[in-house]
Formats: C-alpha cells, structure tokens, sequence
C-alpha cells in the first residue's frame, strides 16, 4: 500500500485476508446440541417476539467490525435505538474484522460474547454448525417477513441446510469508479460499459497524455476483480455444492490474461502494492478502478477529485459480479434469555427498517421495500451499484467457506500479476490446494 489507508479499507481487507488463519485458530463449540436444539430447549413458541419489547429493562451486547467510515453511521442508529426504547440498552462493541470472527466464538462460549452480531454472508454457515448462533426463522416470520421482502442472492446465501442464520441487513458490491475530468481530456463523455468500450477508453487515456490510467495491483482488489471476471467468463470458483474448486478453468486463464494485458501494454505500474490504486485514485494519477462501493465516501472526501460511479463493465459473455453482505445475527447467549431475546428481535427489526439510514455509509439495502423507496434512488452511487444485485457473485453457504480464499486463488492471482508464475499452472496449483481444505472442512465441520 502506498500510504496508510483509511480504517474502512484496512479492517475490510485485513479481515478477507485474515480468514485462513481465522478459521484454523478458532475452536469449535462443545458438540452434541445443534443451534435448532438450542432454540428447543430455551425458547417458548413466539419466544423471539414481534419487534416490540414491553419486558424489563434489559442489557444487549452488540459486537460487529465497523472500524472504519461505516462506524459512525451505525453508532448513531444504535444511539437513536437507545433513545426511543428506554427498557432496553445495546452496547456496541467494535472490533477489527480479524479479530471479531475467531473471538466471538471463544466469548460466546464462555457465555460472556454479544447477544446481537452482524457477520459476512461466508460466516453464517461456520458459525451454524459451531452451535455460535441460531436460525431465525421463528423471529423473520414473527416480524412479518420473508424472503420475498430481501434480495433473493444474498437470502439464500444466509440459509444453511434449510434455515436462516442471518437477516440480511445490505449487499455491497465492486463497483467501476472513474475520473470524468480524465475521461473528458480524453473525450470521453460516458462511462465504458462493455469489453471493448473499457479498453478503447483506455487506449484514448493514453492517447491524451494520461499514461497509466488503469492501475492492476498484486493483492486487494485484484482477487474481486478475479471473482466478477472468471464469473464473467463463464466459470465459477466452486462446483454448486461448494466442494469442489473449479476456477483452475479456461474461464480462469482468461480473466487473468485480460488483467495482466494492462501491466504489458504499460496502461498499469507493475508490481502495484495493497490498494495502491487507491491511493492513486485519490491523486488521480489512477483514472479508473474497480473496488467496493462502501469506497465511494472516500473518493467524496478528496477536493477537486470529479468521479462517478458505474456497475463493473462487463467484460465478458454474461454479466457478473463480487459482493458481500452484512447480516444480523442472533447468539446462543441471547437465546437461553427470554428477554435479552425479544429484545434482540427489537433491535433488529428497528435498524432494518432503517437501513436506509446505513445505506448511506456506503452499502446497498437489502431489504426490497428499502431500495424501492424514491429516497434511496437520490443515493445516486449506491443505486448505480444496485442495479448490479441480479448478477452478484456470493459465496456458497458451506462451512469453512472463508478460508479458502486467502492461501488459494487469492495467491494464484497474486504471483500471476506479479509476472511469477504461469495462469494456468498457478491456477492449478491453488485448485488443488483449495479441494484439499474443502475436505478437511468436511471433515472439521462434519458438514
């Protein structure tokens, strides 16, 4: 990284990067009572409530990992929570997203974690089978809900053989940021939107004096842009049942080709650091870049830095996309309290009918009836970036999901950018590494 980046870029990526170690230091939860055991056992019918708490006065331990920008905008939904429910007190707790997912486990089994969390979309199945959280299933229907009122991708990432163990709260997506003052000096009035618009925009870039408008890092983001591409091209990651790496294809080799073809043709620096290209962005000596909408409040701080936002072109035959999500969760300690229960339902409830309040921190409603309110059209990036949902690429709901990532494709597309190693063999290479973790995960997770 060139410089020392904002707190919003550095807990999202040290947690996508940190998932490997993450996922082998944290212990399982005591066996032999399932999560759905767990709400049998404790929970009377309507035990989670309707969203509205006329119980005692009661305490609720919120934990998630919004370090960065996004904090403050869920800070003051929880301080205005706290403000119109007087019998009920959530504490927020925030921590680093490398460290929140192998602490929460630990804490919650000594009883002492959140009642409340919000956890990334590849999260929710570990968690499951760990016993760490429960299905909400009872708590979705008590609040009138259904999948039909959530984006249908990011709903059914949150089930886990047949229940939900998370409400999902947004989606956020990659998205195409561009420098229009660039793209004007090049004369360029609109942004590229397909293969050969993206590439002739670039060439004209060069033409008008701008030499490397489109920088390729080594790590963060290149591997979201891998995801979106080798989707785009036809592949995938893993075969349908998340059991089997198949992103060592033809697909594969062609998304990094298209990559790398922008460090040969000198379009990008070589050997482009962690989020260097933001940080040339900002100085705009970076002219377009693919990365999360949530950096869309950066580029808003930057004086004199004229942008806009687009969906990810679409290089390929189809259109495809990387995006996570943020989901509530609700943890085995909550649920053995009847009130610390209903209250949680409370809670969620409020800030989801309020997200488009955390829309604003840079993320995507996932709620439907959100995102068709004409207020979250004036949001003009994040419903740009919207328009994407049909085609996001999300990772299957299989345990131990997240930590394949870092020490497989993640790395192929790293020494691949870096002039190390062949596509192919790379990918191969990380194909075989990732179907051995898939089976070890089998067997850990016994899932």
């Amino acid at each position: 990284m060139a410089s020392s980046p904002p707190a919003a870029q550095l807990s999202r990526r040290r947690f996508l990067q940190m998932m490997g170690a993450v996922g082998a230091g944290a212990a399982l939860a005591s066996c032999g009572t399932s999560s759905r055991a767990i709400l049998e056992q404790t929970v009377p019918p309507g035990g989670f409530g309707t969203g509205s708490y006329d119980g005692p006065p009661v305490t609720l331990d919120f934990w998630n990992g919004f370090t960065g920008g996004d904090g403050p905008f869920m800070r003051d939904l929880v301080s205005r929570f706290n403000a119109e429910h007087p019998n009920i007190r959530v504490q927020m707790n925030v921590l680093q997203w490398g460290d929140f997912y192998p602490k929460v486990p630990n804490a919650v089994a000594a009883a002492s974690g959140p009642d409340v969390g919000i956890m990334h979309i590849d999260q929710l199945a570990t968690n499951a089978v760990r016993r760490i959280i429960v299905p909400l299933d009872e708590m979705i229907a008590g609040l009138g809900l259904s999948a039909a009122d959530f984006d249908p991708g990011v709903w059914d990432a949150a089930s886990f053989q047949g229940e939900q163990f998370g409400l999902p709260l947004d989606v956020h997506p990659l998205g195409f940021y561009a420098n229009t003052a660039q793209l004007e000096q090049a004369g360029i009035r609109d942004l590229p939107t397909d293969r050969r618009g993206f590439e002739d925009a670039v060439a004209a870039m060069q033409d008008a004096g701008i030499e490397q408008p489109f920088w390729i890092t080594a790590t963060w983001p290149a591997h979201l842009m891998f995801i979106s591409l080798l989707h785009q091209f036809g592949g995938s990651l893993y075969d349908e049942a998340g059991e089997r790496a198949t992103f060592a294809s033809d697909a594969g080799v062609e998304a990094l080709a298209w990559l790398t073809s922008f460090i040969d043709s000198g379009a990008s620096p070589r050997n482009v650091a962690n989020d260097a290209q933001a940080q040339a962005f900002r100085q705009q000596r970076n002219s377009l870049t693919w990365d999360g909408i949530w950096m869309m409040n950066e580029w808003a701080k930057v004086d004199g830095l004229q942008w806009a936002a687009a969906p990810v072109p679409q290089i390929g035959e189809r259109q495809a996309v990387w995006a996570s999500s943020h989901n509530f969760v609700v943890t085995k300690n909550a649920a053995q309290d009847p009130n610390r229960l209903a209250a949680s339902t409370t809670f969620i409830a409020w800030v989801s009918e309020r997200s488009l309040e955390w829309a604003k921190s840079g993320q995507v409603p996932a709620r439907a009836s959100v995102r068709e309110d004409p207020a979250f059209r004036e949001l003009t990036v994040q419903a740009a970036l919207a328009d994407q949902l049909p085609y996001v690429v999300l990772p299957p709901s299989v345990p131990g999901i997240g930590d394949i990532t870092g020490p497989t494709f993640e790395t192929a597309v790293n020494e691949v950018i870096l002039g190390q190693r062949d596509a192919e063999q790379a990918l191969t290479a990380a194909a075989a590494s990732a179907d051995q973790l898939l089976a070890q995960n089998r067997d850990k997770y016994g899932a």
